[in-house]
């Protein structure tokens, strides 16, 4: 019987390590960092700004974005995507993050992180560092029409839910007066629609989507907290 005892020891003891090492650790998956540009066709310093979030577009685990703005119009060239929804959302940020004023190319990460988009280096780091602390937070997913925010934990003040939509081709511009006079302007990931669907308290909800106002666009769900403006969750449908 002690032969036994000892031997079926030594047959535990050997399978330990092989255990070990087949037990797998699961990470929670991560939340993709929203990178937002704010830029004009009529600015001259957003041309560089363009090619960088054009790079950082294709960069994994990032979603950019680009929102053109129509307040630099009256310099002698209208913006031929800006929208003042677009404008809208960028004075939300200046007042969340109490800076003076408004300005481009200004680039907005998660919500939470502002800087100048000359400044390529910076911004960068800036999206490295923001992935470096992502977690998943709250579930989203879409079906039938509708986007569906999974629940946890709000923000003081609640979130709210936006649904983006953005052309994934490049375009190209050709800007004939004002400060690019004779440039060509690229454009990466435009945003083309900007819907507010809804508030989201932490209960899981659905929000019905409106239809695409174009073609060929794709879509982002984006939960974002009400006061600071910071980024819950974030999702490509």
């Amino acid at each position: 019987m002690r032969l036994q005892a000892l031997l079926l020891g030594l047959v535990l003891l050997a399978a330990a390590p092989v255990a070990a090492k087949t037990h797998k650790t699961h990470k929670p998956a991560r939340e993709p960092v929203v990178v937002e540009l704010f830029t004009a066709q009529g600015c001259a310093d957003c041309a560089q700004a363009n090619e960088l979030l054009a790079k950082i577009a294709d960069e994994p685990g990032v979603i950019a974005l680009t929102f053109p703005v129509d307040y630099w119009d009256y310099l002698g060239w209208h913006d031929t995507f800006a929208k003042p929804e677009f404008g809208e959302r960028q004075r939300a940020y200046m007042k969340a993050m109490k800076l003076r004023d408004v300005y481009t190319p200004q680039v907005v990460v998660d919500g939470s992180r502002q800087l100048a988009g000359v400044k390529p280096d910076e911004v960068q780091a800036a999206v490295r560092e923001a992935g470096e602390g992502h977690g998943r937070l709250v579930a989203i997913s879409a079906s039938r029409g509708r986007a569906q925010v999974g629940s946890g934990k709000a923000p003081v003040g609640g979130a709210v839910v936006w649904l983006v939509r953005y052309d994934p081709e490049v375009r190209e511009v050709q800007v004939k007066t004002g400060e690019n006079k004779g440039r060509a302007i690229r454009h990466a990931h435009l945003v083309r629609q900007l819907v507010k669907l809804g508030d989201w308290k932490g209960s899981a909800k659905a929000f019905r989507m409106p239809k695409a106002s174009e073609d060929g666009l794709k879509s982002v769900v984006i939960v974002q907290a009400a006061r600071t403006g910071k980024l819950v969750a974030a999702k490509k449908l």
